[in-house]
């Protein structure tokens, strides 16, 4: 009998997890497209001079997601640098970038571990 009740406890832990990954809150963008455009602006930031490296300064996870949600809720984007290149970026890719950093962020699942 104890043995029933710990799987029928298992089975309904995992189908709730399930239940919780499907309805997570998140942006809706292409995170894959997000981390090819971010690598971009940058990569045209250093070709005008403004930043040293081509590589990003920020990385996914830099921040947790609510951080994140919270640095596209206001549209602040001073600690990126590249100041003409994010004003000048459509919504899509916008909502791109934001994808791929909050899906990787420190307290992610699955959080961006190398620079």
């Amino acid at each position: 009998m104890n043995k029933k009740l710990i799987v029928l406890a298992m089975v309904v832990m995992f189908v709730l997890s399930g239940v919780t990954i499907l309805f997570a809150k998140g942006p809706e963008g292409n995170k894959r497209k997000g981390k090819y455009t971010y690598r971009n602006v940058y990569k045209a930031c250093a070709k005008r001079g403004e930043v040293q490296s081509k590589k990003p300064i920020v990385n996914p996870s830099d921040k947790t997601m609510a951080q994140w949600e919270r640095v596209f809720e206001k549209k602040d984007f001073d600690l990126f640098k590249c100041s003409n290149e994010w004003k000048n970026m459509s919504g899509e890719d916008l909502n791109d970038i934001y994808s791929y950093l909050y899906n990787y962020a420190a307290d992610s699942p699955t959080p961006a571990k190398c620079k």
